[in-house]
């Protein structure tokens, strides 16, 4: 029997007041330049529970802009462009000090993939020549002394544009990447388990083409897992390896998968409401063949809806503002979509994208067909291709990237490398709402949940008055971003009851998800809704709780690293996954543990630390 997952919540508060109409009256958004240079192109991201973000590109790119602390230098005799490089490759982005710090990634990380564990370590995966089977993890801390580390190979296939989604149990999955019509698990459940064949993926893939890479992978409510590739999309229950439903072709058929790049979110996640996935944008069919060729077509200005469990699922289309292909969707925390970056003209790939769209889309999925879209504000720095964009705690948006070439090149091209950093502001962000703002009592810092577990949430508002009628909770999964996906990315709308005054404050409570069908364990930011305005930001950071019985260990494998003076060991169950972090190491682990351990030989790469071995294991 599986063990009860626990719901590890790293709460960021924020309390919104609802109603839309109120925005509908200064609905524009602001741009902030945060950053000319942050030394990289940022071609990946993810917010961790410290409010940092990881933000890095490709090892063979050539010389980036900010150097390595200490005079470090990386030495790959295999790099495809510097085998001696002093430059990072990687940055650390403090949202709070507005500063980055740089990091030392080992093999090339070009069009990776990744996901946040249970316990906040980011778990990244693959990339190009002698990364495509890396394992990469950074677990977060406030000292600046933590890094990549690598275990490599730690993949059993090539995973280069591959999409991760993290699982009910814990793990994550990692399916296809280019030439790879299959999917696997990390961590694995035994040393035998290889990789599992995908029939969907050699269905979806254009000849010499593909537009099936990064595949928009979306975990539904059953526990089976929607996969969109190219024009079309399944149901997939990757327990027992069977296709459970085939859903049509978008109307049209043109494809929306890289590069012809459209960009995909699962809608809101309510009680008793359907289950929704959107898919935006993309390059109709032949568009990549005639980019390469210099003719540069018209991106699709179509968005497709779908309620995936629906008894007869059906494409609902609809029309954008504008085209877009290379776009990034973001959940913000009303409910809204976000729709930024992108361009016009062409597809994704080296100088294949024209025309950036500079101005940004609200998509509000409750309206009436028909007024959904609202155009914003538009930045003035294109954002093509190897851009990305992702929310922060406190309601605005990081947006950074754009790379069309090769390497890095800023002169003599129509659209430089770039490497700056922005935060585009919704409107509920406005001054004028300032007074609408709530401020929160609690629940404090570090608070843990559970599922189906009660929740109450204090709070006050400048004004002291409040539409007790109109508050809603939401929990938003900080997503891994890349090439117009943001991997995990969902909101859970939260059932509860009604806002009560207490003291000088309010306070509502809510339930929390049923289970990891819903919220797969984890760091996630929580909103309370109220007007679209949000609150003042209180940062709860989650741990997994502990259980009484995370597994039987008949089966076990045992890892040990020597990590920065403390030794880590990971325990790869059969049934869950756990980090347990241990400041001595004893000669005879195995008997101290007073468990039959098996010690699993991997290859360990890191910065600074060596693979320690452990005797009589």
């Amino acid at each position: 029997m599986s063990p009860p997952l626990i719901l590890s919540v790293f709460l960021l508060l924020l309390l919104l007041l609802p109603h839309r109409n109120i925005l509908s009256l200064a609905a524009d958004g602001k741009w902030d330049l945060l950053h000319s240079n942050i030394g990289v192109s940022a071609m990946h991201m993810q917010l961790l529970n410290t409010d940092r973000v990881v933000i890095f590109d490709r090892t063979d790119f050539g010389r980036s802009n900010i150097s390595l602390p200490d005079g470090k230098c990386r030495s790959d005799p295999n790099d495809a462009a510097l085998t001696e490089d002093c430059t990072a490759h990687s940055v650390e982005y403090d949202v709070a000090s507005n500063s980055v710090r740089p990091l030392m990634v080992l093999t090339d990380t070009w069009c990776s993939s990744g996901a946040v564990m249970a316990d906040g370590t980011l778990l990244q995966t693959g990339g190009y020549n002698d990364g495509d089977h890396a394992i990469r993890t950074f677990t977060p801390c406030s000292d600046n002394n933590c890094d990549w580390r690598e275990i490599n190979p730690g993949l059993t296939q090539r995973r280069w544009y591959a999409t991760n989604q993290i699982m009910p149990d814990g793990r994550q999955i990692i399916i296809g990447g280019r030439r790879q019509f299959n999917y696997e698990f990390y961590p694995k459940k035994t040393m035998a388990e290889k990789s599992y064949n995908l029939p969907f993926l050699v269905q979806t893939n254009d000849p010499r083409i593909e537009n099936n890479l990064y595949p928009f992978v979306f975990l539904n409510v059953d526990g089976n897992l929607f996969i969109f590739a190219n024009n079309r999309a399944i149901l997939f229950d990757y327990v027992n390896g069977t296709v459970v439903r085939n859903y049509p072709i978008i109307p049209g058929g043109d494809p929306r998968s890289y590069p012809s790049s459209g960009s995909a979110v699962l809608l809101p996640l309510k009680n008793n409401v359907g289950v929704e996935v959107l898919v935006c944008g993309g390059a109709p069919k032949g568009a990549y063949a005639s980019a390469i060729n210099g003719n540069f077509t018209a991106a699709l200005d179509t968005c497709a809806r779908i309620r995936i469990d629906d008894p007869n699922p059906q494409w609902v289309m609809e029309t954008m503002p504008s085209a877009r292909v290379m776009g990034d969707m973001v959940l913000l925390p009303n409910g809204n979509v976000l729709i930024i970056n992108g361009a016009g003209l062409g597809t994704a790939g080296w100088e294949s994208g024209r025309d950036p769209v500079l101005s940004p889309v609200i998509y509000r999925p409750d309206n009436l067909v028909g007024s959904r879209f609202e155009v914003q504000n538009p930045s003035s720095i294109p954002r093509l291709y190897h851009s990305t964009a992702l929310l922060l705690r406190d309601g605005r948006v990081l947006v950074g990237g754009s790379n069309p070439h090769v390497y890095y090149n800023f002169t003599g091209v129509q659209y430089p490398t770039d490497l700056t950093l922005e935060a585009f502001s919704p409107s509920y962000l406005a001054s004028n709402f300032a007074n609408l703002r709530p401020r929160i009592f609690s629940p404090v810092s570090h608070s843990r949940f559970g599922y189906k577990q009660q929740l109450t949430i204090r709070f006050a508002i400048p004004l002291g008055t409040i539409n007790a009628t109109s508050v809603m909770v939401t929990m938003v999964a900080p997503p891994f971003t890349t090439h117009s996906f943001s991997m995990n990315q969902r909101l859970l709308v939260l059932s509860g009851g009604n806002v009560t005054a207490i003291g000088n404050g309010y306070q509502i409570w809510v339930v929390t998800p049923d289970s990891g069908n819903f919220a797969p364990a984890g760091y996630y930011l929580m909103f309370v809704v109220h007007q679209d305005i949000p609150s003042e930001v209180t940062t709860l950071l989650p741990t997994l709780e502990e259980y009484a019985e995370i597994c039987d260990f008949s089966v076990i494998s045992l890892n040990v690293y020597y990590w920065v003076e403390e030794y880590f060991l990971s325990f790869l169950c059969t049934r869950f996954f756990v980090r347990i972090v241990m400041h001595e190491i004893y000669t005879n682990c195995a008997s101290k543990l007073q468990m039959s351990l098996f010690l699993m030989g991997t290859r360990y790469k890191s910065t600074n630390q060596e693979p320690l071995q452990c005797d009589d294991a």
